[in-house]
């Protein structure tokens, strides 16, 4: 086997929402004289499964899994020691780098001569889809030497230390016995000892890194004892500096790169614990006199000052002078607060008086569609909780209007009313498929579950910043900050649960377990399904077509994309079409209109979507989601994509519906007419896009998903206790003509 000019080396760890991005944008460049070697650092999310299927499709990917987790710096030293390439590239795997940037590297060596280190440029993104180069980007444009040491051109030793910025001559890391050490920062005493030794360094002026800030999940953000790492890895750099006398030159410069390191951290709230933060002064002190070059001169201005604070171990005037700054920083933020309180709503007396109540340990709230009442994933959810966790006392949230429609005995809370806020402010767990109030406060110690409504196939999120026709003036800071409540988040298949990581870049946990309204379409008996038949109104020697159409974002108002009473025609006898509109359009007038042929129930207000589900044949959907669920049934599906070009425009999708549907696509209402009347919306072409589409969608609903959630989130049981039933080991409830057949027999 040929030896590659780059070993790519990626190591892995709960990046599952960015991986295949990293892994595309590396695979997917023109120079392709590379290895890829995927290094998972034993990642208790799906990171293992995804780089074996990339290995199994492009044999440039290398999968090594690691027997334990081990940390950044080690999983890179295992990819090390397999890699062939003539220069190691180090990319975190949540980054990814930029096309075309590869060959540039490879031409760059070329150029000039293979140096042992070549740097290049990055650029921070953004979950806003910002994009900013690095601000010392000019270093790269200074005069100098093509090829250089670092003594030679100092100014590079300013950038930012980290590994992934530069490519690395493998037979001079080899013989010079780099490795990374265990810990956080391990890559200050691997990047300024690499400097110091190299003969040869040369500079890239481009881009070659997008470096991922994400809002939540980095490491360094995390609050731990673990950033003590950082006095180790200075004493690595200045132990390297103390081996060869003729690099002594360089201790004053990296002394100060030092305590400005220990002071950033410091600086930081997410970094140090408050009660921790004295002794890792009291370490920064040890490490000043320690190792403070001769005749030292400190900087200027206020970070000379904290310089001298620290030399003097003095960290209660440190503390002070921190304090001082905030306070100022914090004074204009609550002036800022108070004026925007004023005008607004105010938190009421008495919400705020139940905050200081103890939380109630058995108390749930759950709410659907900012009080639509006993719907969707929160009700399935109540309705378990019920029979396994009856010591928690659940409440659902519900309009006036949907009060009458709960399950008789439901405790219920009307959205407003001081109960509603007592019980907001009391309660220690929420279940909800949307998000509470801007006010709505989350208490330490309380669990907030997002159930979602809906494997996305339309742009969700932040994801929506790119289509501002959907978004329609969306506040995402308001939105991501309503969704850091959540502290976990329900999928109901694999393609949704890197969906939501991506689309809501927070700090929750996916609960990958199913949808928990999905269970009925598995536990539904035939005669539950002659039952709903009936109080709809369907005939039983009917077949029933369940038409769901979503809301589109570039209309005003409801702008009709099918001639429903046409189709009932064409139709015929033998069938009955369920109109369910959405809900955005419940009363107005135009959706109405479209029900006036006697071949058409309206059953837009019906409650249940599952059980409309339950009574259809076959399902006549657009883009809405209500397909994922649909399609656990095993029952037809056939799409009418009339608008897909200006949906797709205005709103953005996840996947091409029309190249991977679950049935038949009709583009036209001639061409949806055609799939009825000649039967193909039954045929073994349509089985066949229904099996491929169930495999990929339909993987976790099985029927247990609310006990599985309920015994995690209330009992406190470990994930997994509730396996799954595999996709051919299911029974999905009797379809309308099996219950017929029954009630025959």
């Amino acid at each position: 086997m040929s030896k590659p000019r780059i070993s790519v080396i990626v190591p892995i760890y709960q990046v599952q929402p960015f991986l295949r991005e990293c892994l595309d944008s590396i695979l997917g460049q023109s120079f392709r004289d590379i290895e890829v070697i995927a290094v998972n650092d034993r990642s208790p999310d799906r990171c293992g499964e995804i780089i074996d299927e990339y290995a199994k499709a492009d044999e440039r990917v290398r999968a090594l899994h690691l027997p334990q987790n081990v940390g950044l710096g080690l999983a890179r030293n295992a990819g090390m020691e397999i890699a062939r390439g003539d220069y190691l590239f180090f990319l975190d795997s949540d980054d990814t780098i930029t096309p075309g940037s590869l060959q540039l590297i490879a031409d760059r060596l070329e150029q000039t001569t293979d140096p042992d280190v070549l740097i290049f440029d990055y650029a921070r993104t953004f979950w806003w889809n910002g994009v900013t180069r690095n601000s010392l980007a000019a270093v790269f444009r200074t005069e100098g030497p093509e090829v250089f040491t670092a003594k030679q051109r100092p100014e590079f030793l300013t950038l930012l230390m980290v590994v992934w910025n530069k490519v690395y001559r493998r037979e001079f890391v080899e013989q010079r016995g780099f490795q990374f050490p265990p810990g956080y920062y391990e890559d200050t005493p691997w990047t300024f000892p690499v400097l110091m030794s190299a003969d040869r360094i040369a500079a890239l002026d481009e881009v070659v890194v997008h470096y991922r800030q994400r809002r939540q999940g980095n490491i360094l953000r995390t609050v731990s004892r673990k950033h003590f790492d950082i006095f180790d890895q200075y004493e690595r750099v200045f132990a390297f500096i103390d081996s060869d006398p003729a690099l002594e030159e360089w201790r004053a410069q990296l002394f100060t790169k030092m305590i400005d390191h220990f002071i950033a951290i410091l600086a930081k709230n997410n970094r140090v614990p408050n009660e921790l933060r004295s002794e890792f002064f009291g370490l920064a002190h040890r490490h000043y006199r320690r190792y403070v070059p001769a005749d030292y001169v400190r900087p200027d201005g206020e970070t000379g000052l904290r310089h001298s604070l620290i030399a003097r171990g003095a960290y209660p005037v440190y503390q002070t002078l921190k304090v001082a700054n905030q306070g100022r920083r914090k004074l204009r933020k609550t002036v800022k607060a108070t004026r925007k309180k004023m005008a607004g709503k105010r938190v009421t007396r008495h919400y705020e008086a139940a905050l200081k109540h103890p939380v109630d340990e058995n108390l749930a709230v759950y709410a659907s569609y900012w009080g639509r009442g006993y719907v969707c994933n929160p009700a399935a959810l109540h309705a378990k909780a019920k029979e396994i966790a009856p010591h928690v006392r659940g409440v659902v949230v519900a309009t006036k209007d949907e009060v009458k429609k709960l399950p008789p005995g439901t405790d219920y809370i009307i959205p407003g009313t001081d109960k509603y806020w007592e019980t907001l402010a009391r309660a220690k767990y929420f279940f909800n498929n949307v998000n509470f109030e801007d006010r709505f406060v989350k208490r330490p110690g309380t669990v907030h579950v997002q159930t979602q409504h809906g494997t996305p196939l339309k742009r969700m999120g932040i994801h929506l910043l790119a289509h501002p026709v959907a978004a329609k003036g969306t506040n995402f800071r308001k939105l991501l900050e309503r969704s850091d409540r959540w502290d976990y988040c329900i999928s109901s298949n694999r393609f949704s649960a890197d969906i939501w990581e991506q689309a809501f870049p927070c700090s929750f946990a996916a609960l990958e377990t199913g949808y928990p309204r999905n269970d009925v379409l598995f536990t539904a008996t035939a005669a539950d399904v002659r039952r709903i038949r009936e109080r709809l109104g369907i005939p039983q020697d009917k077949i029933a077509v369940l038409y769901a159409p979503t809301h589109r974002d570039y209309t005003a108002t409801f702008v009709p994309q099918l001639d429903v009473s046409r189709l009932a025609a064409a139709l015929g006898d033998d069938f009955v079409v369920l109109m369910r509109g959405h809900h955005f359009y419940e009363k107005t007038p135009e959706l109405r209109a479209l029900q006036e042929s006697s071949r058409v129930i309206d059953v837009t207000s019906h409650t249940s979507s599952e059980e409309l589900q339950l009574a259809a044949d076959v399902l006549l959907a657009d883009y809405s989601s209500i397909m994922f669920d649909y399609a656990n049934l095993d029952r037809p599906i056939v799409i009418y994509a009339n608008d897909w070009d200006a949906y797709t425009i205005s709103r953005g999708v996840y996947f091409d519906l029309v190249a991977e549907p679950p049935g038949h696509v009709a583009r036209t209402q001639d061409e949806l007419h055609d799939i009825f009347v000649s039967g193909a919306w039954r045929d073994e072409r349509s089985d066949s896009l229904r099996d491929t589409f169930r495999r990929k969608f339909c993987d976790y609903d099985d029927g247990l998903a609310s006990e599985r959630v309920i015994r995690q989130i209330l009992l406190g049981e470990p994930a997994g206790n509730v396996p799954f039933v595999p996709l051919d080991e299911r029974t999905p409830a009797p379809s309308p003509e099996a219950a017929r057949l029954e009630r025959v027999k």
